[in-house]
């Protein structure tokens, strides 16, 4: 659950960015997912070493 919300959030974030910028809607497209894939990268990536660590969510 919580990739998928790192995706959505690094999809809204690109968004944002991409039209800040002046992008049409390809470049807006393009920075949603690339920043979302970023995030959700970032996000497994850290949840794997929390988990390699032994913490858990509960």
């Amino acid at each position: 659950m919580i990739l998928i919300i790192a995706f959505i959030l690094g999809v809204a974030l690109g968004a944002v960015r991409a039209r800040r910028r002046g992008g049409n809607r390809a470049d807006i497209v393009q920075y949603g997912l690339a920043h979302g894939v970023a995030a959700l990268v970032l996000t497994a990536g850290v949840a794997l070493i929390a988990a390699l660590a032994g913490f858990s969510p509960g």
